[in-house]
């Protein structure tokens, strides 16, 4: 049973990568960094071909988790190599974020290990159909996102805090410490935020006894050294920077310099209102029931209830930024589901725990699957790359312009297959070209795209401008691409609506369950042109 729970969460997490292949632009940085260590290697020589120096962004990010990751996919593209497998590049950022979500995978395959001996088997079982049944944690944990590298570190320090028997009031003071010191090396190294889980942690273990202060500071002090050494020396290599910790620039620019305000600000609540309902579902209900049957899981709901409280204070808010508490909820929702389903089945107050159960199960699961429906067409760019990328496989000359909506949305440089740089991973059939290019020049209009004659192609996001370049006579649209638009109304629903509105009449005979099902609306949002 136990190996096929955590055989259930892996088939969750590769589910998720491999119906949305693509990526977003928050995922760019890792994931080109990623790309970079994999074609270009470490060496000196070639850190100058490096996408970060074209594109750095707001704050420099840490090479960390990206070199990690680069280098626990290696293995996996050397066997594919002595297999005879014919790669592209697009097919290695597929397993590059299956390697990611792997890892986090296991993760929460350990976590649940320590939910079934701490709490029960059964409570193990819930928690894992909890897990799989949300979306956000199993759709994520493959992208490359600082958080998604972040998550691992603290789903292993949950396990350490929650890994012990029944009754043990705490957990051992190795444990613990090893526990304290993989959160500081997470806030030093991936999220500052992780810091303000690290504190309550730290707090209620001294008011229980768990540690002493000086034990405490000390664990701190070491991971923090080393961890602060290992980002300074690895980052201000790849960055070309001298002393650089990117963490502290980014708690800089963001907090002291106040600019993660212009990405907007929320109100206090938001996390309470919005996002936590957002990321757990079902399981926030639950969680609020295990917390009161149980004071084990008050002792793990009491940090995460500070933490939430305290990440509240800041302005800018992002259901990301809170992601880590999301398997700790689990674990109280696991425990208060195990207490509804563990009720007399004779009765009708057990009959209706456990329906209640089953229902918050089902409703995730739905939940969930409309989420990633929608998810699956919110890659505009990566799907017009694919097109373009088969369309066009056997020109030799091709310079084409991505617009910033393909350039945000999927079109990374792992989906540069026609063009340098190239492996020995690849095997691929696909000739290494130099005459590719995939130009991502920002801010140019129909004039710009035009007047120069080096682009053969256009991917345009625009309507209007492809309306205008068509009817100049110098390009052609050849294909459109269309992406998730929202969802809409069954024709059953809409027409009993109509019926209430006195806008038209109720339909004759029985009505089909397919016409009662809400649809997903798409429309075109990326155009393929080629010169005339």
């Amino acid at each position: 049973m136990s190996i096929a729970l955590d055989l259930l969460v892996f088939a969750t997490g590769f589910g998720h990568v491999l119906l949305a292949p693509y990526s977003k632009v928050e995922e760019s940085f890792n994931l080109h960094a990623t790309h970079d260590v994999l074609m270009y290697g470490v060496t000196p020589s070639s850190l100058h071909l490096y996408d970060h120096f074209v594109f750095p962004g707001a704050v420099p990010r840490t090479f960390l988790g990206s070199i990690l990751l680069a280098w626990a996919t290696s293995p996996v593209l050397h066997i594919a190599s002595l297999i005879g497998k014919t790669l592209s590049k697009a097919d290695i950022q597929t397993i590059a974020r299956l390697v990611l979500c792997s890892m986090n995978a296991a993760g929460l395959c350990l976590l649940r290990r320590a939910v079934s001996r701490r709490f029960g088997r059964p409570t193990g079982f819930l928690y894992t159909l909890l897990t799989i049944s949300q979306f956000h944690v199993p759709f994520w944990m493959g992208r490359t996102l600082p958080n998604m590298f972040a998550l691992l570190p603290v789903n292993l320090a949950s396990y350490l805090l929650v890994n012990r028997a029944p009754n043990a009031p705490k957990p051992s003071p190795t444990q613990f410490r090893t526990a304290i010191m993989l959160l500081v090396f997470t806030a030093v190294v991936f999220r500052a935020e992780v810091a303000l889980l690290l504190g309550p942690i730290a707090l209620l273990a001294l008011i229980q006894g768990s540690t002493s202060f000086l034990a405490l500071i000390k664990a701190g002090l070491v991971s923090g050294i080393l961890s602060l050494a290992l980002t300074v020396s690895v980052d201000s290599y790849f960055w070309d920077r001298a002393f650089l910790w990117p963490e502290f620039n980014g708690i800089y620019f963001n907090v002291f310099e106040g600019k993660s305000s212009e990405w907007g600000t929320s109100p206090p609540l938001t996390y309470v209102t919005a996002f936590l309902p957002k990321l757990t579902l079902g399981a926030l209900p639950l969680s609020i029931l295990g917390a009161i049957i149980d004071s084990r899981v008050r002792q793990i709901m009491l940090p995460c209830l500070a933490f939430v409280g305290l990440i509240s204070c800041l302005g800018h808010k992002e259901w990301r930024f809170i992601v880590y508490i999301v398997p700790l909820i689990n674990i109280g929702a696991a425990r208060g589901a195990r207490w509804m389903t563990s009720r007399k089945k004779g009765t009708i107050f057990g009959r209706l725990m456990f329906l209640a159960t089953m229902a918050i199960l089902a409703g995730n699961a739905l939940v969930t699957t409309l989420l990633a429906k929608s998810s699956m067409g919110n890659y505009p760019g990566g799907a017009a790359m694919a097109l373009f990328n088969a369309k066009y496989a056997d020109h030799d000359h091709v310079h084409v312009h991505l617009s910033n909506l393909a350039a945000q949305s999927g079109a990374s440089l792992f989906l540069q297959v026609h063009s340098p740089p190239y492996t020995t991973w690849l095997n691929s059939s696909i000739p290494s070209s130099s005459h590719w290019i995939y130009n991502k020049t920002e801010s140019l209009g129909p004039a710009e795209l035009t007047a120069p004659h080096h682009f053969t192609h256009l991917i345009s996001e625009s309507e209007t401008d492809v309306r205008a370049l068509t009817a100049s006579g110098e390009w052609r649209s050849v294909d459109a691409v269309d992406a998730f638009n929202g969802w809409t109304m069954g024709p059953a629903i809409r027409t009993q609506l109509d019926k209430l509105r006195g806008r038209g009449k109720a339909g004759e005979g029985p009505v089909d369950i397919w016409d009662v099902l809400p649809r997903m609306r798409r429309e075109n949002q990326l155009w393929v042109l080629e010169r005339t």
